[in-house]
């Protein structure tokens, strides 16, 4: 392996949340995690400097693109590494349609102004996406992989967990950047797990667990009220607060629902 310097010949944009990954070491272990398992298509969303794309670019058998909303970082990463071009698409993975007809993995040193979003786009292409690993914010991070009865446990925990395998991997000190963020980074892996809870309709599934968490401390019966009848509202479970019901626990809900 060789040695990625990233050097300051373009511009950082704090408009775009722009940290740019300089740590190799740190590189190397997304690599490493990322190809625990095999994978024929991947995608990496915002690859800045190419700290990762310079090691991921020429995977043997696999098919890469890359996703950078930064026009200026398309055109240095080109020039950097001509054998990208035709492999980079401009936008942002909120809007871009699905990359691949089949089956593919996400790998990035993701946004952090965007990340939720990114983890709901994960979501809408649950089908297709058979992994991640992925560089949060280290708050956002522990949301996904939290468990019930913790105070990070909430919406993406719930969701995620629902369809995918979560394991936390490491934290990712603020000097691995360029410029350095204010915050504690950590690097998550995700496995696609089917529909293991056997959720029959995803949207009403999605609208529950937000609304349930709309109002974390208060107990169910007030803020899923809307959504059952008074009988309904009496059984015991609506005593109970949405922080403390696991996946299995929102599942049954739905069957509840009028």
């Amino acid at each position: 392996m060789f040695l990625v310097l990233l050097t300051l010949m373009y511009t950082l944009k704090k408009s775009l949340g722009q940290h740019f990954l300089k740590d190799n070491a740190v590189s190397l272990r997304i690599v490493e995690a990322i190809r625990e398992q095999p994978f024929q298509q991947l995608l990496e969303v915002g690859p800045g400097g190419g700290a990762i794309t310079a090691y991921l670019k020429d995977l043997p058998g696999v098919d890469f693109r890359a996703v950078e909303l930064d026009h200026e970082k398309i055109v240095w990463l080109e020039k950097t590494y001509p054998d990208l071009k035709g492999r980079l698409v401009e936008g942002s993975i909120l809007d871009m349609p699905v990359p691949f007809q089949s089956k593919f993995m996400l790998v990035g040193n993701f946004p952090y102004n965007i990340s939720s979003q990114i983890l709901f786009r994960v979501l809408d292409w649950k089908e297709q996406v058979s992994g991640l690993v992925g560089m949060f914010q280290k708050e956002v991070a522990q949301r996904v992989v939290a468990g019930p009865g913790s105070k990070d446990y909430g919406i993406l925990s719930v969701l995620i967990q629902a369809y995918f395998q979560v394991t936390y991997l490491f934290d990712v000190e603020p000097e691995a950047f360029n410029p350095p963020p204010k915050v504690m980074s950590g690097v998550i892996r995700l496995y696609e797990a089917g529909n293991p809870f056997d959720i029959q309709d995803d949207r009403k599934f999605r609208i529950l667990v937000k609304a349930a968490f709309n109002q974390r401390r208060k107990q169910l019966r007030n803020p899923l009220k809307a959504y059952f009848s008074k009988e309904v509202l009496e059984q015991p479970i609506f005593t109970r607060r949405a922080e403390q019901l696991s996946v299995q626990d929102f599942v049954h809900l739905i069957s509840l629902m009028t």
